[in-house]
């Protein structure tokens, strides 16, 4: 099973190509590791996980090499100006993308991020209580393994390739799809750019390309049993709300709209006032911090992840803003955290911030973009290695389709 989470900038086109095409381009590389058994032409041997990561970081390199250089290559080979927004249009834009693989037989989760959305899970320990662990890496200029790699890789520009947490002083994200801005060469813009259109390169330009679209796995493995579920995000999310607080979100919320969700019960709330003012959080607690970022939730969440040095914390809500007024009314999870994280039962202020046009919006919010996964509490995954095709879950079959960004 696939989920994806596709953040575009400076355009919508490079978006819009991984979500139509990144699936399929992993897919296609997972074909060829799967090998059919000798002895069962239905079963297929189930390939290293190794040679599995390999064939995703495949299809994300291969889909942006489409992307930045063949289609460009197939219009220079015919130029027309009249088809050359089609094929340009993507790589001057980008995208991260972020990418969920999950087996149901083995119970494995693959994460794959190029850029800056993140992936959380949020999992029941044996004594009852929430965590929340980051599955992913935020890729920006200001996480310093992302600068050093950078900088490694650009000798005699340390000073240059990452400048205020960003590319060449630009671009925030260090992995990305398209932003052929940093990838082609300087001669090869100015080409472009006279024959067709385009933006002026970068004036820091030396030695590109900058940005790879090469994605960082992670493997999980997943206790449907315990009721884990994970959250898949832009970063505008993750500026509202910190990864306590989401998980915090989506266990109210299944305790209110989906019980069903909870393999075991849950603890009745306490009206204590350390729980009002803390979530139930009570300072000692292994890996959990009391800041303002705990505030109104009534479960108790952890933040477990291994990587919180380098993960962006919530900081448009604390400009200023009121103290989170969290609710609990939206049937869907997803625009439950949405809601909540504009305002939650504020509903001017939610209102507000929802109804900004762009590109004025970008001074108070990003695009969210929010997809929740539950895993069910089945202990026994399907045999047999098969890939089949959701027909419910699936964009063309839908009969009223939405949309999934703000």
């Amino acid at each position: 099973m696939f989920w994806g989470v596709y953040d575009g900038h400076g355009g919508w086109t490079t978006s819009a190509k991984l979500r139509d095409q990144l699936i399929h381009s992993v897919l296609t590389e997972l074909d060829k590791s799967y090998v059919k058994s000798s002895s069962d032409s239905v079963y297929r041997l189930i390939p290293s996980p190794e040679i599995i990561n390999n064939a995703i970081e495949k299809g994300f390199v291969k889909l942006d090499d489409e992307i930045v250089y063949r289609s460009v290559e197939r219009l220079l080979a015919n130029p027309t100006k009249a088809g050359a927004a089609e094929l340009i249009a993507p790589a001057l834009s980008g995208s991260c993308g972020l990418l969920a693989f999950y087996d149901t037989h083995s119970k494995d989760l693959r994460v794959a991020v190029t850029g800056d959305s993140r992936a959380v899970l949020g999992t029941r320990g044996a004594d009852g209580e929430w965590s929340a662990c980051a599955l992913s890496t935020d890729q920006t200029g200001s996480n310093e393994e992302e600068a050093a790699r950078l900088r490694s890789e650009h000798p005699g520009e340390e000073s240059t390739v990452v400048r205020r947490g960003r590319v060449l002083g630009g671009l925030e994200p260090t992995r990305a799809f398209g932003d052929a801005r940093y990838k082609w060469t300087k001669d090869f813009q100015e080409r472009i750019q006279k024959s067709f259109f385009g933006r002026r390169s970068p004036q820091e330009l030396k030695t590109p390309p900058y940005v790879t679209a090469r994605p960082v796995i992670t493997t999980t493995k997943i206790k449907p049993e315990n009721g884990d579920f994970l959250v898949m995000a832009t970063d505008g999310l993750f500026e509202m709300l910190s990864n306590e607080e989401i998980v915090g979100l989506v266990v109210e919320w299944m305790q209110a709209k989906q019980p069903q969700y909870l393999t075991v019960p849950v603890k009745e709330k306490s009206d204590s006032l350390w729980t009002k003012v803390f979530g139930g959080k009570k300072g000692g607690d292994s890996g959990t911090s009391i800041t303002a970022d705990n505030v109104g939730l009534t479960v108790r969440v952890r933040d477990t992840s291994l990587n919180r040095e380098a993960q962006k914390q919530p900081i448009r809500r604390r400009q200023g803003a009121p103290p989170p007024n969290f609710t609990v009314e939206d049937e869907n999870v997803s625009t439950h955290l949405i809601r909540n994280a504009l305002g939650g039962g504020d509903i001017e202020q939610v209102s507000m911030l929802a109804s900004i046009p762009s590109p004025i919006s970008r001074n108070y919010r990003d695009d969210l973009t929010v997809t929740v996964v539950f895993f069910g509490n089945s202990l026994q995954g399907e045999e047999g290695g098969s890939v089949r095709v959701n027909d419910l879950a699936t964009r063309n079959n839908l009969k009223n389709p939405v949309k999934s960004k703000l």
